[in-house]
Formats: structure tokens, C-alpha cells, sequence
């Protein structure tokens, strides 16, 4: 085991990933001489060449379009995009071209792309720089999406996400860039990449979250102790496809389920993850299924984030509002 920052854990994640296989690409805007804004792809152009980590124009739509005519020509291409706001520019490309070649050439052509996001606040910055834009790529068909949430994760999931023949939309929660966490860098030993995973087992109540909100709904669980509140914690993962089996189970067991997430509510992953559970756990729920998440507007001003994120004290109200039902 080695204790590592996320920032840290992804960074040798892509460097092993590099080893392994001389197709696998780094490309975004600064990703080189610089390593990123935030510096996950620090060292690896010196370490790995200019025609292997490439310093690109300030065009997500080129990125993004460059990256399919080098997965055609057998390379395995990681773009970066430098903020979740960010990535817009290159919509058009990962709907219309990276999600429906592989089907539009009956199988023939694999689309090995990962499309490598930062997301979410938490940073003290504005729209365009906090943004959780996943359910704009969760309900496109021929991608898949998923969301690391701790350093050991995001060093195993980075290069199964490579490794992939499917395009991979792979979102990094920004703000626990430099929180630590126990990594084994032995892969055998990670989880399959579309899994969710209990991180927390309890009996009262189980709780499903993701990406950043995992690390905030544990601590939910610590303080709900004191109110005799056992909580069982789920970390989804992956967003598309969805695994709600282990969800299911829990609300079999528990009777009760809180959606966290920290993306405006309307249409979003917290809506189908509730929908689903709803119609497959209706006759186990002695509650309603309850969401906390962010509200459906812009992202605010940095000074107002606090009050748009969800939080403890908004996931403890939830979790009272479930079990008093």
C-alpha cells in the first residue's frame, strides 16, 4: 500500500498505463511542458516524448476530433479537458462522432478514446470552472461514464478506462485532488471499472452518491451515529452503464434510500438512479426516495457555493426526513 494524493494516484495511473502500451496518447491544452492545470500529467512529456504527451490548440472540438482519427488509426488517445465547463466546444464531436462509430461501422472500428474531465466545486471558482455536467454524457448512447471518488480508484480506474474499446467520459472530482488515500498498485486487485461499491455498510438507511460527495456522505455517516442513524454508503462509479444491484440489495435490507449528487436535479443521474430503484425496490421502500443535490440553476458565485452544494447538515435533514416517514 502507498498513501497517495488523487492528483498523484491518477498521474502514475496514466504513466503505467504509457508502459504498458506504446498506442496509449496524452493530449489537451498544457497537458505537456506545463503538466495540466492541475498537474496530473506532470512529468510525462519529459519522461515520454512530445509525440506521445501533446501540447494542443485551445480547441476542445479539435481535441476532441483529433482523438477519433487516432483511435481509427489503432492509437489509444487520453484527452484532457482543462475544466468541466469547458468541454462544450467539443460536444458536437464526442455525440455526433466518438459515441457512434463503433456502432456505425457494425463493430469494426473500436472508439479506445477517454475523455478525462475535472467536475464539480468545491474551489472557490465560477460557471464554467464548477460545473457537473454528467448527465449531458450519461443519456448518450455508446458512451460510457464514470466518476472516481478517492485516490485508489482513480489509479485503478484511469488505466481500466484506457484499456477499454468503449469511449470513456471519466470524471475527476477537482477538490479532492489533494486529499490522500491508501493506493495497492496491484490491478489484479481493483474492482471491474462499471461497479458500484459499498464504502460504508450499515442497516438503517442507505445512501447513494458519487464522484465528489462520497468523502461528504461518509462523514454523514459518522455524525448520524450519535442520532442512532446506521448509514450504509454507496459509491456508484460509474454512471453509464449504471450498477444498481448493490443499491438495490442495500434498500432491500434498509427500506430507505438518499440520493447525494451535486448536479442540478432536474433530468440528472439522481433522477434515474431514484426512478430505477423505485420501480425495482417499490414493495421493500417504507419511504419515498429523497435527493439532496445542487439546484437548477447556473453555477453561483464562488462566495454562494456553500449554499448551493450540497452538504452535511442537507444530507443529515434528508437522511431525519427518510427514517421519520
Amino acid at each position: 500500500m502507498t498513501k497517495l494524493t488523487m492528483a498523484k494516484a491518477l498521474n502514475d495511473g496514466l504513466r503505467a498505463a504509457m508502459e504498458r502500451d506504446p498506442k496509449v496518447l496524452v493530449m489537451g491544452e498544457d497537458v505537456g511542458r506545463l503538466g495540466g492545470v492541475f498537474r496530473i500529467t506532470d512529468g510525462l512529456q519529459k519522461d515520454f516524448g512530445e509525440q506521445r504527451v501533446l501540447d494542443t490548440p485551445l480547441s476542445e472540438s479539435g481535441i476532441i476530433g483529433a482523438a477519433v482519427g487516432l483511435a481509427v488509426r489503432g492509437f489509444r488517445p487520453v484527452c484532457e479537458i482543462q475544466f468541466d465547463g469547458f468541454v462544450f466546444p467539443g460536444y458536437d464531436q464526442i455525440v455526433s462522432q466518438l459515441a457512434k462509430l463503433h456502432f456505425r461501422s457494425q463493430g469494426r472500428v473500436p472508439m479506445p478514446v477517454v475523455v478525462r474531465i475535472p467536475f464539480g466545486g468545491g474551489i472557490g471558482a465560477v460557471e464554467h470552472h464548477s460545473e457537473s455536467p454528467e448527465a449531458l454524457f450519461a443519456h448518450v448512447a455508446g458512451l460510457k461514464v464514470v466518476a472516481c471518488s478517492n485516490p485508489a480508484d482513480a489509479h485503478w480506474m484511469i488505466q481500466q478506462a484506457i484499456a477499454s474499446d468503449d469511449p470513456v467520459i471519466f470524471f475527476e472530482p477537482k477538490r479532492r485532488y489533494w486529499e490522500k488515500g491508501e493506493v495497492d498498485t496491484d490491478l489484479s486487485a481493483a474492482p471491474p471499472l462499471h461497479s458500484a461499491r459499498v464504502v460504508r455498510p450499515g442497516s438503517s438507511i442507505t445512501v447513494a452518491t458519487y464522484g465528489p460527495l462520497v468523502k461528504t456522505c461518509l462523514e454523514v455517516a459518522t455524525a448520524a451515529v450519535d442520532d442512532g442513524h446506521d448509514i450504509e454508503v454507496i459509491d456508484l462509479r460509474t454512471l453509464s452503464p449504471l450498477d444498481l444491484g448493490p443499491v438495490a440489495d442495500s434498500v432491500r435490507r434498509t427500506g430507505r434510500l438518499v440520493v447525494v449528487a451535486e448536479s442540478p436535479r432536474e433530468s440528472s443521474v439522481s433522477s434515474e438512479v431514484a426512478a430505477r430503484v423505485s420501480e425495482e425496490c417499490f414493495f421493500s421502500l417504507e419511504a419515498p426516495v429523497l435527493r439532496v443535490t445542487g439546484f437548477d440553476t447556473p453555477y453561483p458565485p464562488s462566495r454562494l457555493e456553500d449554499e448551493y452544494l450540497p452538504d452535511l447538515d442537507r444530507v443529515l435533514d434528508a437522511v431525519d426526513r427518510a427514517m421519520d416517514w
